[in-house]
């Protein structure tokens, strides 16, 4: 099983729960057994190009969002991005600043 179809069908499932759906509900909106959804799920099967258009309406999102998986990284490496951003972006320092506070508050 490959690390690009695990973080995949990791990001489908977070799409289905995102839009409050249940692994069966979004099976029959793309017309495929829950076995086979939970396979994409998990990373086991890669849906065809076919359920991937049915995917991408369904979770009602652009098909570059299927494969954003960023923030699944580590925290270190998310850590090392963030520090990276915030040293080429010094003039918006105050901003993240309060942005951050107001999301740890």
């Amino acid at each position: 099983m490959s690390e690009f179809k695990k973080l995949f069908g990791a990001r489908i499932q977070e799409l289905r729960n995102l839009n409050g759906l249940k692994q069966d509900q979004l099976a029959e909106i793309i017309n495929i057994s829950t076995r086979n959804l939970s396979k994409i799920e998990t990373g086991q099967n890669f849906p065809s190009s076919e359920n991937l258009e049915k995917l991408i309406d369904a979770l009602e999102v652009e098909p570059k969002e299927l494969f954003n998986f960023e923030h699944h990284k580590s925290s270190d490496e998310l850590l090392k991005e963030i520090l990276t951003d915030i040293q080429h972006n010094k003039d918006k320092i105050k901003d993240i600043y309060k942005i951050l506070k107001a999301l740890i508050s």
